[in-house]
């Protein structure tokens, strides 16, 4: 067997890189992890969470108004950017020193420069240009994540991507968001928050795409009810001017003009796999960047393995730490695991929030003969002092013939703590009668998915 520097080199220190190092290394692998930005990620230093914490200060206006109801009252509350963006700076460094330190307890080998394959063993590391350094491994994985795609238009330049909505010097006060995913609106929520006036554009239909019909169309109308101007059937941004005052003039490819001192787009996340030398050494990838695996996470390459968003199949963090998982107990513990991916629950931080687990009415019509749909759409007792005209949709799917719960959705006040519980339950293949059996805890709203027993009209049935 040759002699390799390392038995697993990773290249991304990301949740998945670092998950996978850390797994390989309990195992008795002798691991290095290359990183040319700051360990951690997208999700802990420029995602999910800067973005939750910005989630929670856009959430305290609201929070203001409805304490008038319960007898409170608040003078003189101000917001300050600057202040948010000092205190989210000084979190995300304390996350990056655990995740250095992790690495560093876990005897990971971290080399802090950018890692490119020179061929299906050897990397070569670079800082600043230059090259620093070379190793070998045994065993190469790809964990670099994806990067956010900036359409090629005219004064796309003065646009911005979530990442450097991070670091904004100000507050917006107009800002148009160009898009309508989990990132779109999120920070549409978040802008509108804070008090910036928000316009969100999207050619398609409706915002959310994928997602439960019920659940989009709830989301949109709370999110217009808050101020928030969602602009759909629209043609897509032509070209973006910047004004000697500073501000912007957007033109869309209809000839219609918007202004604004802000563009942000966030129209999806391409593969980050670019400049890295994969090609050149047969690992096979798509068009659009992202990398080709099989079940074990290998590519074309046998001894080259990739996971997380830079293989384009479910870009969510959680993900890409459970493969991480999967591959390092199939490569070092002797213990072929199986990444699954059904079932997987998530939420949306917009406002309300939004929790779902499993397919949506639309995916379980399609492939089943026939479906239960369980639903409530009521005002949440929070809102009855607090004034607030906010209402909150919960949903369940279930398959007619065998009684399972096939998918849940909610959209409401912690849609995401309440869809984490709900999950272990789909996941275990829990009928309809077991959520029903379960006793309810009053007074939540969570209560609403074991106290709902009337199904609506089944379709066939509505028909006749």
């Amino acid at each position: 067997m040759a002699d390799y520097d390392y038995d697993l080199f990773i290249i991304g220190a990301g949740s998945g890189g670092v998950r996978a190092a850390r797994m390989a290394t309990s195992y008795g692998a002798r691991v290095g992890i290359a990183e040319d930005s700051r360990v951690g990620g997208t999700c802990v230093i420029r995602g999910c969470v800067p973005k939750k914490l910005l989630v929670y200060a856009s959430g305290f206006a609201e929070e203001f108004e409805w304490a008038h109801g319960y007898g409170w009252t608040v003078e003189g509350a101000r917001f300050d950017w600057p202040t948010l963006i000092a205190n989210k700076d000084k979190e995300i460094d304390r996350l990056n020193g655990l995740y250095l330190q992790t690495l560093k307890n876990n005897n990971v080998v971290l080399h802090e420069a950018r890692a490119a394959l020179v061929d299906a063993h050897t990397i070569s590391l670079t800082k600043d240009g230059k090259e620093v350094g070379r190793v070998t491994a045994d065993k190469i994985l790809v964990a670099t994540g994806g990067w956010p795609a900036m359409p090629d238009v005219p004064g796309a330049e003065h646009a911005i991507s979530s990442n450097e909505a991070f670091d904004l010097p100000a507050l917006p006060r107009r800002i148009l968001i160009a898009g309508a995913g989990y990132i779109a609106v999120e920070f549409a929520c978040i802008f509108n928050g804070l008090g910036s006036q928000v316009i969100q554009l999207y050619r398609g239909e409706q915002i959310l795409r994928g997602f439960d019909r019920d659940v989009r169309d709830t989301v949109a109308t709370e999110m217009r009810k808050k101020g928030i101007d969602i602009r759909v059937n629209c043609s897509l941004i032509a070209r973006i001017d910047k004004r000697e005052d500073g501000s912007l003039l957007v033109t869309q490819e209809s000839g219609e003009t918007i202004e604004t001192d802000a563009v942000m787009y966030a129209v999806g996340r391409n593969p980050k796999s670019g400049g890295m030398g994969l090609a050149e050494v047969g690992v096979t990838m798509d068009d659009i960047g992202a990398i080709v695996i099989d079940d074990d996470f290998r590519t074309s390459v046998p001894n080259i393995f990739a996971l997380g968003d830079v293989t384009h199949r479910f870009q969510l963090t959680p993900v890409a730490i459970a493969e991480a998982m999967a591959f390092t107990a199939t490569q070092f513990a002797n213990r072929p695991t199986t990444m699954d991916y059904r079932d997987i629950p998530t939420a949306v931080f917009t406002q309300p929030p939004v929790g779902t687990c499993g397919l949506t009415e639309e995916e379980a019509r399609e492939r089943y003969d026939e479906i239960d749909v369980y639903k409530a759409d009521f005002r949440p007792m929070l809102h009855t002092l607090g004034g607030s005209s906010e209402r909150t949709l919960m949903k369940l799917i279930v398959d007619a013939k065998t009684d399972r719960v096939l998918g849940a959705h909610m959209v409401g006040h912690d849609a995401g703590e309440i869809i984490q519980g709900i999950g272990i339950a789909i996941k275990c293949g829990a009928t309809k009668a077991q959520f029903d059996a379960t006793v309810a805890i009053h007074p939540t709203a969570a209560e609403e998915f074991v106290t709902m027993r009337t199904p609506v009209p089944r379709l066939k049935q509505a028909a006749e």
